[in-house]
């Protein structure tokens, strides 16, 4: 029944030589490298920028979708006030973005 696979690959298979195999495994990698690791390391490191440069009066938005300007930085807490009198506080690595100044007043 040679209908899946031909009778001369099932009879005698070529003969590999000795760096097929790792030389796969270093393309896997590469690819892995270029495509998965760096560009999520990149994203942390801009991160971690974004986060050491936070000032006073800079407007964010954090990870739950929170619009506010910052009042009070600490080490490791922020205070966002989102509303008039109305202060949350919340971790550095909560802000996910800087928006441009101005923002909270035109929505």
């Amino acid at each position: 029944m040679s209908f899946f696979i031909s009778d001369a690959l099932a009879a005698a298979p070529e003969q590999q030589s000795g760096f097929e195999g790792p030389i796969m495994i270093v393309a896997l990698f590469a690819i892995f490298y270029f495509m998965l690791i760096r560009p999520q390391s990149k994203r942390n490191k801009e991160h971690k920028n974004l986060i050491s440069s936070l000032a006073k009066g800079d407007e964010v938005v954090t990870n739950g979708g929170i619009l506010g300007s910052i009042t009070a930085l600490d080490d490791n807490f922020i205070t966002i006030e989102v509303a008039g009198n109305v202060e949350i506080k919340f971790e550095r690595q909560a802000v996910s973005r800087l928006m441009p100044k101005g923002t909270i007043k035109g929505s």
